[in-house]
């Protein structure tokens, strides 16, 4: 039986929690001058402040107490070490091992080598497509944790971007997605990337498959078509049936989850884009934030403390969704990709012995870029009636104008203060009225560049297998995901051309 919340810190925190909600922000930092920069913490070159939320210091020593109990760090070490972390389907969870540089293992050094090849070749124009011409569009296709990592980091490092090369993703199934990027698609210079660990997944073969006639029908008659494709898979043998040429397959192992696996070949694209040395900045800067997070002490671990500021939200103040709000428009796929990251993670209702929770996990995660946001659903955020703690994600350097910049940066803080502190005027009708109270937290990277993105992925990753850690649970498996693509194969061959539910 599961045995959490019947633990002395569990309850001690149920029960501090009660005593807080006499008190609020406000009065918390009137309380201490030095609140701002007392919770404040840095490491691997970002900043966490978690001043905003509704907390004091003997909650952080519940948290610390609640989070050692459930051997966070000795969950961490057995991770690093190769232990097969992941129990329902007995592999490891390594994706560290992916960004150790001369560190890593032989087959991710050879891998990454290979990977920097095809894309001098490609990023040089050498290599060419099956009628002689410069392959100058690549279109990347995946789906979940092999599109929404290349995707969000393709577009977050748009700036650093110094090829000629166009890219497309395809990742849904709906014929309408490929289609609209093969309408603009001149078949001799095309390229598809088909990325898929088992090289079985529906959506990207059924879409190579169609990219593949759609290159056939406009070549000339009988031409090869192995020089449009590279194939990312753990399965070789798959990808050579399929037709694509031995060089043009790069690994990817069962150890290093979808989600985990951007760094990986699965990162191909990305390289395509920036280029390796730069491909390899974004992996020193995810190094080092693992290395922070393998030697720093709780109190001065960013996972771990975003980690348990999680937990202290959904399992003491019943917070059921966590807001990721990037005041960057070049981080506007973040919020995507954290859904995937932490809801498929932590999304789980049984602990690693296959027994039932009684406590809630992974909230639902949404969000937006600021200041879009502000003009749709910062109205909840402020007035509505659950309270739903937030991630606001911010650059002191910005991209292009500094004037703009700073009204971006000015409006995160003003977002952050008017959630935690409200308005209280007794002049303004009710509907002026801000309760406050809400809690937040600010990360600051120095810049957008390949290193900080590294740093700031890997402390998301990290920070979900913390909180795996505090509730019990596998946080590399998905079967939740696997039952369902089983239901539609079956139903699929029950349709025979009646598409009426």
């Amino acid at each position: 039986m599961n045995t959490l919340t019947q633990t002395s810190a569990w309850r001690a925190l149920q029960t501090h929690a009660q005593a807080l909600n006499g008190t609020t922000l406000t009065a918390l930092f009137a309380a201490d001058p030095t609140r701002a920069q007392r919770l404040r913490v840095s490491g691997a070159g970002l900043e966490l402040d978690f001043s905003r939320h509704k907390l004091d210091a003997e909650t952080m020593q519940l948290l610390e107490r609640l989070a050692a109990q459930q051997d966070w760090s000795g969950w961490r070490d057995r991770m690093y070490a190769g232990a097969l972390v992941n129990s329902t389907e007995q592999r490891a969870a390594l994706h560290v091992a992916l960004r150790r540089g001369a560190a890593a293992p032989t087959e991710v050094r050879n891998a990454l080598e290979h990977m920097g090849r095809l894309a001098a070749r490609l990023r040089s124009g050498a290599r060419r497509g099956a009628t002689g011409k410069t392959i100058a569009h690549i279109v990347h296709m995946g789906v979940g944790g092999s599109d929404l990592g290349p995707r969000l980091a393709l577009d977050a490092l748009d700036g650093f971007r110094d090829t000629a090369l166009a890219f497309d993703f395809v990742s849904n199934i709906d014929p309408t997605e490929l289609d609209r990027v093969l309408k603009r698609s001149d078949p001799e210079r095309t390229l598809f990337v088909a990325a898929s660990k088992s090289f079985t997944t529906q959506e990207t073969v059924v879409n190579a498959r169609a990219a593949r006639a759609w290159l056939a029908a406009r070549l000339p008659q009988g031409t090869p078509l192995e020089s449009h494709f590279i194939a990312v898979t753990g399965n070789r043998a798959a990808a050579l049936e399929f037709g694509i040429a031995a060089d043009d397959i790069l690994p990817v192992w069962d150890w290093a989850g979808g989600r985990f696996s951007l760094w990986s070949p699965i990162g191909l694209t990305l390289m395509l884009a920036i280029g390796a040395p730069r491909f390899a900045e974004f992996l020193a800067g995810a190094a080092e934030m693992d290395e922070h997070f393998a030697s720093a002490p709780f109190a001065a671990n960013l996972p771990a403390l975003m980690a348990l500021l999680g937990v202290w939200h959904v399992n003491f103040h019943g917070a059921q969704t966590h807001a990721v709000l990037p005041y960057a428009q070049a981080l506007a796929q973040l919020p995507a990709y954290l859904q995937q990251l932490e809801m498929e993670s932590n999304g789980k209702s049984v602990d690693r012995a296959g027994e039932a929770v009684d406590y809630a996990t992974a909230p639902v995660l949404w969000g937006a870029a600021g200041t879009v946001g502000q003009h749709s659903f910062h109205q909840l955020l402020h007035q509505g009636t659950v309270a739903v703690p937030a991630d606001f994600v911010v650059l002191r350097e910005g991209e292009g104008d500094p004037a703009r910049h700073r009204m971006m940066v000015a409006n995160a803080i003003a977002q952050a203060e008017a959630l935690a502190y409200g308005r209280h005027d007794a002049t303004l009708e009710s509907w002026r009225h801000y309760p406050g109270d809400r809690s937040s937290s600010m990360i600051t990277l120095e810049r957008l560049d390949p290193r900080n993105l590294g740093r700031l992925l890997a402390l998301y990753e990290h920070k979900v297998f913390v909180q795996g850690c505090v509730w019990n649970i596998n946080s590399f498996d998905q079967w939740g995901v696997e039952y369902g693509k089983q239901l539609a194969a079956s139903i699929l061959t029950r349709l025979d051309g009646d598409l009426h539910p």
